[in-house]
């Protein structure tokens, strides 16, 4: 009897990848350990910016830095000194040619779920130090990088497959979302309308899994979020919804304002040429001197939030820090602080809603609107106008307010203003932030793999080549009809000149040489050309602007080397095997 060598710990891990490659089950176990790991990460991020809140400004850790009633003076100089430290961190990543973090909209749109894990903890620790300063940024958008990151590193330690990575991103941040709000469902849906892109039966265990994991681990870790305590909401009624409808299309026009403004600040502080390291201290400075009249203005919110349910706020006071929220925001993001819109735009949703409930209770007294139920409805519609995810923030909206009712009336409202930004804008704060970078995504969708597929990747090589001044009786002999349809032609130095018909070179021989000498005459597409980098969506485009089956593709405009052609229908047939895959992947329906 021979006994089988030990299996050395590379066996192991292979072993290991090929299992979970093969097993949705094993998948899922992979997701439920990617959503505790990721709860510990957001934990110990809220853990850290709240001890800068108690440090910096004296604020209990229990108690939300929006909601201080008091403030020691030198409070006011923390954002620009914070501003300081993220503008030093900020010019040495840019002394060092540091690339721009890739978020998790990003991976899977276009990079098949792969993220930096070491350039996602260096924005997370720039989300925590920005809220740490009293930025008025979420910590939301740190929790999804490095959510997204950490389940991306295990997807790529198991040598997955694509569509497998992007689930698994999807995994990291409905992990980092369900364990921000204690809202599974939520971040189950924000995975699978924001990340992933589409929900589907194979997605939504892992999905789903992670998110409930993540919850249950924040939960016995004590939670990261002030609970949210308001009095019980009202029955709604059939007359409630066009009312709510009206407020989700506003919701809409107000997203798109609070997104164009901070391209504005961005735009401002650009042309007032403000070196890179003072524009955080620029916009700290601006933001202390907004705490003074208001501490709502500092943080995300979570704590205004709350005082903004359980109080009677004058309409005017709500309209002041509303138009301040949202001027501290765009501040914020448009001089440099790290973060995101997610909880700024719910807490902004809360009191438009309430001031629209209110001016209705002026206008129309006997209606009998309840002010909390227009501040849910409003904060799900404005959260959807800015961050996308109708769904998403429906279900927010049901897990916080247990209410069924009220979770219908903000579907509604959510579904009226995100068809409002669809029409006027057509982006979300994350996509739009990537057009102005000049990314054409507008959705989580995979186009990766349209990226990937190039002209370089599809051309084939031909021999099939002629001189420019070749007599035309030559040319005939050379390529007799029905041995080739086409050929490139090329000058004295190699260089591509265009594409002769071999049809049309014997029809012009048969008539005694009247009307061509030489391939110049019949040569086209002289300007009809492809480059090697062209992906397929712009090689098919090139096809019917030449209305052609065929052309040629050369290495550059300048020294028009031939490398090669490439045809209308193997391009065809290329990104149609593509897409089918791609479709397959969206269904769950990949072989190992």
């Amino acid at each position: 009897m021979t006994l089988s060598p030990p299996r050395v710990p590379g066996e192991w891990r292979q072993r290991i990848r090929s299992l979970v490659r093969r097993s949705e089950f094993l998948l899922v176990v992979v997701a439920a350990g990617i959503g505790c790991t990721v709860a510990m990460a957001v934990v110990a991020m809220t853990r850290v910016a709240h001890l800068a809140h108690y440090i910096l400004f004296g604020v209990a850790l229990d108690e939300g830095l929006s909601a201080a009633t008091h403030l020691p003076p030198f409070s006011f100089f923390v954002p620009a000194a914070g501003g300081l430290l993220l503008g030093a961190i900020a010019y040495w990543m840019r002394s060092r040619k540091m690339r721009v973090a890739v978020d998790p909209i990003e991976a899977n749109a276009l990079h098949g779920g792969v993220m930096s894990t070491r350039d996602s903890l260096l924005v997370a620790g720039q989300t925590v130090l920005s809220n740490g300063v009293g930025a008025s940024v979420g910590l939301e958008a740190g929790y999804t990088q490095i959510g997204g990151a950490l389940a991306s590193r295990a997807g790529r330690a198991l040598r997955l497959r694509r569509q497998d990575m992007r689930v698994l991103v999807g995994c990291g941040t409905a992990a980092a979302i369900a364990a921000a709000f204690n809202a599974p469902i939520a971040g189950g849906f924000y995975a699978f309308e924001l990340i992933i892109g589409a929900y589907s039966i194979a997605t939504a265990a892992p999905v789903m899994v992670a998110a409930f994991s993540a919850m249950l681990v924040t939960n016995a870790l004590g939670g990261v979020t002030l609970p949210l305590q308001f009095d019980p909401l009202p029955a709604v009624t059939t007359a409630d919804f066009p009312l709510y409808i009206l407020l989700g299309a506003i919701a809409g026009f107000v997203g798109i304002v609070i997104m164009r403004g901070v391209s504005l600040v961005e735009r401002w502080v650009g042309y007032t040429r403000i070196p890179m390291l003072l524009r955080p201290v620029f916009g700290g400075g601006v933001l202390g001197l907004m705490a003074l009249l208001t501490p709502q203005v500092l943080s995300a919110g979570h704590g205004a939030l709350l005082v903004e349910l359980n109080s009677h706020t004058p309409l005017a006071i709500l309209a002041g820090v509303f138009l301040l929220k949202s001027l501290a925001a765009a501040i914020c993001l448009g001089c440099g602080f790290r973060g995101g819109l997610f909880f700024a735009s719910l807490f902004l949703g809360a009191l438009l809603g309430k001031l629209f409930g209110g001016l209705i209770l002026l206008a129309w007294p006997a209606f009998g609107i309840h002010v909390n139920t227009s501040a849910f409805v409003g904060m799900s519609a404005l959260a959807v106008a800015v961050v996308g995810g109708p769904m998403t923030m429906t279900f927010l909206t049901l897990e916080t307010t247990s209410s069924i009712g009220v979770s219908s009336l903000a579907l509604c409202a959510a579904i009226a203003s995100s068809m409002i930004v669809r029409e006027f804008f057509g982006y979300s704060f994350s996509t739009w932030r990537l057009h102005l970078r000049g990314e054409t995504i507008r959705s989580p969708y995979d186009v990766g793999w349209i990226r990937n597929l190039t002209v370089g990747r599809m051309m084939r090589p031909t021999s099939r080549t002629a001189r420019v001044d070749m007599p035309m009786e030559a040319f005939c002999k050379a390529f007799p009809l029905g041995s080739a349809t086409r050929a490139i032609v090329l000058d004295a130095k190699d260089r591509y000149v265009g594409i002769a018909s071999v049809a049309q070179a014997h029809a012009a021989g048969s008539n005694g040489g009247a009307e061509a000498h030489t391939v110049a005459d019949i040569v086209g597409f002289r300007d009809q050309v492809l480059l090697p980098s062209m992906n397929v969506k712009e090689a098919m485009a090139a096809f019917d602007a030449a209305e052609t089956d065929a052309l040629a593709v050369i290495d550059n405009l300048a020294d028009r080397k031939v490398l090669g052609e490439l045809t209308e229908a193997y391009a065809l047939r290329r990104y149609s095997e593509e897409l089918d895959q791609a479709r397959q992947g969206i269904a769950g329906d990949v072989g190992s």
